[in-house]
């Protein structure tokens, strides 16, 4: 990976705030041509995007055009269609005390713009944030993960061939090069990872009181009650927690199982591992690897530590976890730590109270799932606070342009996606016109006519 020097960093910030200030992105026509100019360069790209995704995370085609490519694209139409409405000026009423002014909102961009994305999900999550800068008529500097070399590669080539760098650019390097990048006075920055990193961005944004959204992760609990359809339950499941080998920041961290269920649950889990992956995961075409040997070797150690019901067999040389799952309680090494990987921990429980008493105990999570009665999900929903909350599924939620994405506390700062996106690049300003034909006298000193205003206006 070629990293970009300081120097260029440097010049690449003032040329970008150059371009900003002409005001050439803040037209209607130009963000409409730069988000068809994004699709195109996903779409004429699309077997090098594919590759690049399978040499850093071993990521089946199909699982790569579901998870990364068709979230992209469907969110580019989404913007096509919707972003004229978005940037009208929103007209407000305004108070007969401010009479004859009139009152509106606009939507303005915040100006160059920051993006940091991670390794999991490399591909979309390094695009997806900047969607939303295009729409909302921001700069962008992205810094892709070091980790995932591969597809960061891809995309500093194809950001360089499809855009102008002095409007959207990729810096590449490892930790050095994302500290000098946050030393820079950013007008916006947008973070994806997890919350050890993310106290260290808001740390670094503060020192030039930039605004940031903190797309974060945590433990993701999911409940599965005595009444839960138990083999679509642990279908959805086992479809949710493996996919990309488990790193996925909102895929179900642990499971809180009722009793009375549990080993009727763990053999439907087996069942669909071994239909979805074969009795030999290693050999299957729709199971990852982890990311890198630093990865591999702390969920070893967590294999280590736990008491393991099924699977747990590993291949340090091709970074491979076997799907696992451990029975646990609340008090082991595995719920110390988000999980990150195919390790899936099962903890026993009687009273739903039990569980939520825990939840509600810890940092909030970025999502969270509960399989059984609707109406007991939803009282979940109201007594646990999450970023995110599905109800007899797991990570759907994510695909609905018309929810906002993002975390609470401790998962995160922020919202995304749709015109969540729009609005968090952009800064909604306050516009008051005061006409010159009538001025009221009772604003000024001495105040005459305030007592009509004291009892018959303001109540």
């Amino acid at each position: 990976m070629e990293i970009t020097s300081n120097e260029e960093i440097a010049l690449l910030f003032e040329k970008q705030k150059s371009f900003f200030d002409a005001q050439q992105t803040k037209s209607y026509d130009f963000r409409i041509q730069q988000l068809k100019q994004l699709k195109r360069l996903i779409k004429e790209n699309e077997s090098l995007i594919y590759e690049a995704l399978y040499l850093d995370l071993k990521k089946n085609k199909d699982e790569a055009f579901f998870t990364e490519i068709s979230i992209l694209k469907s969110e580019i139409s989404y913007h096509l269609k919707n972003l004229k409405k978005w940037m009208r000026l929103q007209s407000v009423s305004t108070p007969i005390t401010l009479w004859p002014s009139k009152s509106y909102i606009q939507n303005e961009p915040l100006g160059v713009s920051l993006i940091i994305s991670p390794w999991n999900y490399p591909f979309q999550l390094a695009l997806a944030p900047l969607i939303g800068a295009i729409s909302s008529g921001c700069c962008a500097i992205i810094k892709p993960s070091e980790k995932s070399k591969n597809t960061s590669n891809l995309i500093a080539n194809l950001i360089s061939k499809y855009f102008d760098a002095s409007y959207i650019s990729v810096v590449l390097g490892q930790a050095e090069t994302a500290q000098y990048l946050l030393s820079k006075p950013f007008d916006f920055i947008f973070f994806t990872g997890n919350p050890i990193v993310g106290k260290i961005v808001m740390q670094a944004a503060a020192q030039n009181l930039t605004p940031c959204v903190l797309e974060l992760g945590g433990k993701s609990p999911c409940i599965v009650d005595q009444d839960a359809n138990l083999e679509i339950t642990a279908k959805r499941i086992v479809w949710g927690k493996w996919m990309n080998n488990g790193q996925t920041c909102i895929a179900p961290d642990y499971i809180f199982i009722h009793e009375d269920i549990q080993e009727t649950f763990i053999q439907n889990l087996i069942k669909y591992i071994k239909l979805f992956y074969s009795d030999s995961p290693e050999n299957s075409n729709f199971y990852g690897r982890i990311i890198d040997e630093q990865a591999f070797a702390r969920l070893n150690e967590l294999i280590k530590h736990s008491n393991v019901v099924f699977g747990g067999n590993t291949n340090a040389s091709q970074k491979f976890i076997e799907p696992t799952i451990v029975s646990s309680n609340i008090n082991e090494k595995v719920m110390e730590q988000e999980v990150f990987g195919p390790i899936l921990p099962l903890i026993s429980f009687s009273k739903i109270e039990d569980c939520t008493k825990y939840i509600n105990q810890n940092p909030k999570p970025l999502a969270m799932y509960y399989f059984g009665n609707e109406s007991i999900g939803k009282d979940l929903s109201m007594t646990c606070s999450s970023g995110g909350f599905c109800i007899n599924d797991v990570l759907l939620h994510v695909a609905n342009h018309n929810l906002p994405f993002g975390g609470v506390g401790n998962s995160g700062i922020g919202k995304y996606h749709g015109k969540e996106s729009f609005k968090v690049f952009s800064n909604s300003k306050a516009v008051m016109i005061s006409p010159t034909f009538i001025d009221i006298p009772m604003k000024y000193i001495p105040y005459k006519g305030i007592e009509f205003i004291k009892k018959w206006i303001i109540k």
